[in-house]
């Protein structure tokens, strides 16, 4: 456990107990850091935590307190309720917000994508070049579904990476992830089957559902531990649930990822009830830590998980390519990609081979780590800086979003269009919940170089905030 953690532990354990009473003024910043040898980010990063639990307020300018009800609150043992199945109408709502996204004259918080000047587009463009003069006008037969199989060997490889060993037969390249988690979905349910999605949840998988015309069911995630597997189990038992669709690692939008024991015991409920589950992995390789975190897919035994990923948060934006480890279902998504979209650009592929076997990916990796783990310094200092104390997030430990909770009275949709107003775009949270639910959150992308349009973006966000009140 973190000391940050750690420290909220202890100090959440006195308030449930009574021993801070509602309206306690909590010790100071510099108090703590001087009683328990910690940091000053240590002791904000406890006090997010326990406003995240709902266990304390800040007061500008006075402090943190013991929020109204915070004992009783905290004392309720009845799990989080599960809702029924239900239909999904969210498209409408995410493409008026996604459109503010190609403004080149807003600040780019809202985005989903890092920064194109992360990438190294010319060594690239090198490889593409090369594998476009050397290609065999045969290839346009022969890498057709599954796939280039220098390319598909390739990803074979980063799988050994990972402890996993990938049969290249099951791999089936695709146009970016999205296609590879679409064609899963269809490859598994049809209309009017029940699917398990997480809440909050990426909004393109709330979209995928809708146009295939699927039920959803709800899965809690909490930006600190990840998916509720008990409300799962429930589903799985109360519900004809036919597939799952989760992100494991650096959940979009919360940044959470399961830890590996929440991963096996995963993969182990999902194959009691032999339900396959959709990984959407694209944020995998951004990891802060030394070691990049196992997917789900590194537990299954019985090829029930379907892994899904892409070069386009990594390497290679708007060259749309991505894959699908399919596992028992390799042959039905061959041929469901045969039916609707063909193939893959053929030298796309060919030259994402190149490079990924001559052009320095993990090298560029690293580059590109430490890239973003700088920009998150530089936004979570923004963020303490420039927005209300009352603004609480979980730090991710990878991938490029903040998941930021807002006062309860804040209208992320109405913040959204305001800040529009003032040439800032935000992601707001209703877009991610088929409820439309998560009101007063909103993402922000960390993945730009940091500049000063970004921290006046922030800086203008604040005043937003403060002027909501």
């Amino acid at each position: 456990m973190k000391r940050y953690q750690a420290l909220a532990d202890t100090m959440a354990a006195e308030i449930r107990a009574g021993r801070l009473p509602v309206g306690t003024r909590l010790p100071s910043v510099r108090h703590l850091t001087t009683q328990y040898g910690v940091g000053q980010s240590t002791v904000f990063r406890a006090y997010y935590l326990l406003e995240e639990w709902g266990l304390i307020r800040a007061r500008e300018r006075s402090g943190y307190y013991v929020a109204p009800g915070a004992k009783v609150a905290t004392q309720a043992t009845s799990p989080t309720p599960l809702a029924e199945p239900a239909a999904i109408d969210v498209s409408s709502l995410v493409f008026s917000v996604l459109d503010a996204v190609k403004r080149p004259d807003v600040a780019p918080l809202g985005s989903a994508f890092p920064s194109p000047k992360l990438f190294p587009l010319a060594r690239l463009a090198k490889s593409l070049g090369h594998a476009a003069r050397m290609l065999d006008p045969w290839s346009t037969v022969v890498d057709m579904p599954p796939g280039n199989e220098q390319l598909r060997r390739q990803i074979a490889l980063r799988y050994i990476g990972m402890g996993i060993a990938q049969p290249v037969e099951e791999l089936i390249v695709t146009n970016g992830a999205m296609e590879a988690l679409t064609l899963s979905l269809m490859a598994v349910t049809k209309p009017g089957d029940v699917v398990a999605i997480e809440s909050p949840c990426f909004y393109a998988a709330l979209q995928a559902v809708e146009h295939l015309g699927l039920r959803a069911v709800e899965i809690p995630v909490d930006p600190r531990e990840g998916l509720d597997l008990d409300v799962l189990a429930e589903a799985l038992v109360k519900h004809p649930v036919r597939a799952c669709w989760f992100m494991t690692n650096f959940q979009n939008p919360t940044g959470v990822t399961l830890s590996v024991e929440k991963k096996r015991a995963l993969v182990g409920l999902l194959t009691k009830h032999d339900v396959p589950l959709i990984e959407d992995d694209v944020y995998g390789e951004l990891h802060f830590a030394p070691d990049r975190p196992p997917p789900a897919k590194a537990f299954d035994a019985t090829g029930l998980v379907m892994h899904c990923a892409s070069l386009s948060k990594t390497l290679a934006p708007g060259y749309r390519l991505g894959w699908v480890a399919a596992g028992r279902f390799a042959d039905a998504i061959r041929r469901l990609k045969l039916m609707t979209s063909i193939s893959t650009s053929i030298p796309v592929q060919a030259g994402i081979a190149d490079y990924l076997q001559h052009g320095g990916f993990d090298k560029h990796l690293r580059k590109l780590r430490g890239a973003l783990l700088t920009q998150r310094g530089a936004m979570e200092h923004a963020i303490a800086r420039w927005l209300p104390p009352e603004v609480a997030h979980q730090q991710p430990e990878g991938g490029y979003f903040l998941w930021l909770r807002l006062a309860e009275h804040v209208d992320a949709m109405q913040l959204h269009k305001r800040g529009l107003e003032h040439g800032i775009n935000v992601t707001p949270g209703p877009i991610f919940s088929a409820r439309h639910a998560f009101g007063n959150y909103v993402r922000i992308n960390f993945g730009h170089p940091w500049s000063p349009q970004v921290e006046g973006a922030v800086k203008t966000l604040g005043e937003l905030l403060r002027a909501a009140s």
